[in-house]
């Protein structure tokens, strides 16, 4: 890239990066989240750095967004990064990479949905969480680099970024956050 035009090629290299993402990933998604909304049915999002702010913004999204006044089920939703307490004691008294698997073994049940978010698709927390949740028997939806990580390979629907840019991908996980809640805001699902 060249110093004179650093935004023009940056959004030129975003958009392409935007063009590779699975639009029919997503859909199947949106489909797993509508239906844990009508079972009542509860999504957990979890995350580190920019990637546990992309998992907070998509609670309020929906738990808000496409939940207030509407005439459907609200979403119950909870971001595993939230709890600053949690986390932290968590963190002191166990370990760091226990830090979500924690949280969810109090509060996961089958059925439920976790969404997985990580830029190098290897953080050791949210690799246990996913594995915890597999194994009782959650859905697993995971937004991560399709360059590599084995996060992609853990869950059961993989959103992947084709990028390892660590900007560009958060960007994509924004927007692939946002398809997923503005099908229910805008009340397509």
């Amino acid at each position: 890239m060249s110093e004179r035009g650093f935004a023009r090629d940056y959004l030129r290299d975003l958009s392409a990066v935007l063009a590779g993402l699975d639009p029919d990933g997503l859909d199947r998604a949106i489909l797993r989240l509508r239906e844990a909304r009508e079972a009542g049915r509860t999504i957990f999002s979890c995350g580190n750095g920019g990637s546990a702010s992309i998992a907070a913004q998509m609670v309020v999204d929906m738990v808000k967004g496409a939940s207030y006044q509407k005439k459907t089920r609200p979403f119950r939703m909870m971001c595993l990064s939230d709890s600053v307490s949690t986390l932290t004691a968590y963190a002191n008294d166990v370990s760091y990479e226990s830090v979500f698997v924690e949280q969810l073994r109090n509060w996961a049940g089958k059925d439920d949905v976790l969404i997985a978010i990580s830029g190098s698709g290897n953080s050791p927390n949210v690799l246990r969480a996913v594995e915890y949740a597999n194994g009782a028997g959650c859905t697993t939806i995971g937004l991560t680099t399709a360059r590599g990580g084995r996060l992609k390979d853990l869950v059961a629907l993989p959103l992947l970024v084709p990028s390892a840019h660590m900007g560009r991908l958060e960007d994509a996980f924004f927007v692939m956050t946002h398809v997923m809640c503005y099908a229910f805001m805008e009340d397509v699902y």
